[in-house]
């Protein structure tokens, strides 16, 4: 990559060390966001890692971090989400209530139950190809609410990855395997945003 990217990913809870490993190989920097004043304008993109996303939405209230964030990516900020971040992201969750709600999808959280709670498996995602799928616990989208979102990936008959404009969400955990393809597939969408945004 030409240019160096600094994404920005949110530390306050869940997997986010595993992303900013990847992040690194990628050559990408990174800053963690903890606290209001980490979430800058010079920020190309940021990272919602799988955790607890009640947990996550409750911090980012008492943080001050919510409606900035969400303000961000309604105004075109690239985002990744993972697992617990898809259903951060989710305009409606069935058996939950909505947190940031940027995404147009219905998301049914621990979606699998205790049996299928954890599990891999291998499948075709658009634009990467064949790819190791790694779910605990994970989500699954139950509809798009809007035709311009594009389903990425399918597993068991449910949707499990989704593109809406600079929203690229998923149930599993691509930072859990030891392949980058999504995480530069994301630096591929900053980057474009940057040179939208420098009038390049």
């Amino acid at each position: 990559m030409a240019e160096k990217m600094t994404i920005g990913v949110l530390a306050l809870q869940g997997a986010f060390a595993e992303h900013e490993a990847m992040l690194k190989e990628l050559a990408a920097d990174y800053r963690e966001i903890r606290q209001r004043k980490d979430l800058t304008d010079d920020l190309d993109g940021i990272i919602i890692p799988g955790g607890e996303s009640t947990v996550q939405g409750k911090l980012l209230h008492d943080l001050g971090l919510f409606e900035p964030l969400r303000q961000k990516i309604i105004q075109g900020l690239p985002v990744m989400a993972t697992c617990a971040g898809l259903i951060l992201l989710a305009e409606e969750v069935s058996n939950d209530k909505p947190l940031l709600a940027t995404l147009p999808v219905r998301v049914r959280r621990n979606a699998y139950g205790r049996q299928l709670g954890s599990f891999a498996a291998d499948g075709a995602v658009a634009g990467i190809g064949d790819y190791p799928l790694r779910f605990i616990r994970a989500p699954y989208i139950e509809a798009c609410l809007d035709t311009e979102v594009q389903v990425l990936n399918e597993t068991a008959g449910h949707i499990t990855a989704v593109q809406y404009h600079n929203q690229l969400a998923m149930a599993f955990h691509p930072e859990l395997t030891h392949d980058l393809r999504i995480h530069a597939y994301f630096l591929e969408i900053a980057a474009k945003r940057k040179k939208l945004a420098l009038g390049a």
